[in-house]
């Protein structure tokens, strides 16, 4: 006999910091008003972001109409891995004007690779040109050629 399927009353997106989420707004009341625990998701979001310590990444979360819940963990957003790749606090305020870092297309490359599952292309050059567009929007200049 088939195992019978669960009725989803909600289904939404947080980002949350790896490994070291805390109940405290905006993460706890958000699943609050979806009807998750938030003592039990974060328990098991730190457990299996633990890895990650402190980058933030990104969480779909599914709550079925028995209050019971499921999540998938996302890599971090494209951003996140651009600071870090670049060894910045925080992109320009003022992109076409202020430059705040450099990245080089190996470095690009390395992102897109660790976001194929998530990001529309049909290569990894494709893939790579998106990633480039997103540093360039942060004030952060490509070297190389892509």
């Amino acid at each position: 006999m088939a195992k019978a399927k669960k009725e989803i009353t909600s289904q939404f997106k947080i980002q949350a910091p790896g490994g070291s989420a805390t109940p405290a707004p905006p993460i706890g009341p958000a699943l609050g008003q979806h009807g998750v625990n938030p003592g039990q998701f974060i328990q098991q979001f730190n457990e299996r972001t633990r890895a990650l310590n402190g980058k933030v990444v990104g969480c779909v979360i599914t709550v079925y109409k028995d209050r019971t819940f499921e999540f998938e963990i996302k890599s971090p957003p494209a951003a996140v891995l651009l600071k870090d790749a670049a060894g910045l606090e925080k992109g320009s305020g003022v992109p076409n004007k202020d430059k705040v870092g450099k990245v080089t297309t190996d470095q690009l490359r390395a992102i897109a690779e660790e976001k194929t599952k998530e990001l529309t292309g049909h290569n990894v050059e494709a893939m790579v040109r998106t990633i480039a567009g997103t540093a360039r929007s942060m004030g952060i200049e490509v070297e190389g050629e892509i």
